[in-house]
């Protein structure tokens, strides 16, 4: 697709990582903005990156984002930013180039035939685009000492996290030499969801091109990985965007030591803010969340539809989906390992 012009900035394809990089590192510490966060996904899934970018009259990138294209016979044709992950957007100079982008936007969706185009903002944007505001992230601003954030949770989260030490769960965090036990405990926990599993190779590929920013978490009881945690560092933030525990040792805590532990290491590596990921208002995630003092923060999903049309419903937690749930809790672990990669692929 060719670029156009509005008020002097230029909107096109980038073709240029470096370009990229050095632009999106200077707008925001998110490793989903940098070029390896394409690559991962491209390995990972196959889908099609639509990078755009705005250039001023002197040839600078004042604007970019990155967008996926998502195409099935299940889910339909649309393009996101970004798949799988709580964040993504636009990120821009100033307003006018936002204007550029989201310009860019609409007359590439009409040209493209697909049924809508979202953009994950965690901030305002200043366009027409119907905006859902249904999801929060959960920050916790880290002390500078580990003892200060134990004084902070109180006597109630204490007690939950020295009972499974007491019962013998102990912590453990690596990398790759993790991974089968991670999705061990994972893939059994979206299965008793009723939700399709990623692929293994997707985690795989995070830990290796985003080598140094990821990191995995395990607790085991009686030598068994019952919880785990899969982190991604951006810059001064720590985020755990997945997360699972076996549901027969959740009544030993050990989902509370994880986070203890995770909350701990945070600390010891210098982070100071903590990200518990998305969660519905209200839900049983967000109070769990909310009990380790983080706060909610506003995110903004921006959808851009063709005229006429409703937005789809692609939330697993969509009511629609209800029977394929409890019909997906009754598959063999194995079979629904095998199956779920090529269904939750187009899933955003």
């Amino acid at each position: 697709m060719t670029g156009n012009s509005t008020s002097k900035l230029e909107v096109s394809y980038c073709n240029d990582p470096i370009a990229w990089d050095c632009f999106a590192r200077k707008h925001s510490e998110l490793v989903y903005f940098q070029w390896r966060w394409r690559e991962v996904v491209e390995a990972a899934f196959g889908h099609r990156p639509h990078y755009l970018q705005a250039k001023n009259t002197n040839g600078d990138i004042v604007a970019i984002l990155p967008l996926f294209e998502l195409k099935s016979v299940l889910f339909g044709h649309f393009y996101l930013s970004l798949p799988f992950v709580n964040y993504g957007g636009i990120l821009a100079s100033d307003k006018r180039a936002v204007e550029a982008i989201v310009g860019y936007c609409e007359t590439m969706g009409t040209s493209s035939g697909i049924s809508h185009l979202l953009l994950r903002e965690d901030k305002e944007l200043s366009c027409e685009w119907q905006c859902e505001q249904h999801k929060v992230t959960m920050l916790l601003d880290l002390p500078d000492q580990v003892d200060t954030l134990w004084s902070q949770i109180g006597s109630k989260r204490r007690a939950q996290i020295k009972r499974p030490a007491k019962e013998g769960a102990i912590c453990r965090f690596g990398h790759i030499e993790l991974l089968s036990d991670f999705y061990y405990v994972f893939a059994r926990n979206m299965r008793d969801l009723g939700t399709p599993v990623y692929g293994r190779g997707w985690f795989a590929e995070i830990l290796k091109r985003l080598d140094r920013e990821s990191q995995l978490a395990l607790v085991y009881l009686n030598g068994q990985p019952v919880a785990a945690g899969f982190l991604i560092r951006h810059g001064r933030r720590m985020e755990i965007p997945w997360a699972s525990s076996l549901r027969e040792a959740n009544p030993f805590g050990v989902n509370m030591l994880l986070y203890w532990e995770i909350l701990k290491w945070s600390i010891e590596q210098g982070c100071e803010v903590f990200d518990f990921g998305r969660s519905s208002k209200d839900a049983n995630t967000y109070r769990f969340k909310k009990q380790w003092g983080s706060q909610p923060h506003q995110l903004y999903w921006y959808n851009w539809l063709p005229a006429g049309n409703a937005l789809p419903q692609l939330d697993p937690g969509s009511s629609k989906f209800a029977l394929a749930i409890a019909a997906w809790q009754r598959l063999p672990v194995p079979v629904a390992n095998l199956l779920g990669p090529g269904i939750v692929k187009y899933l955003p």
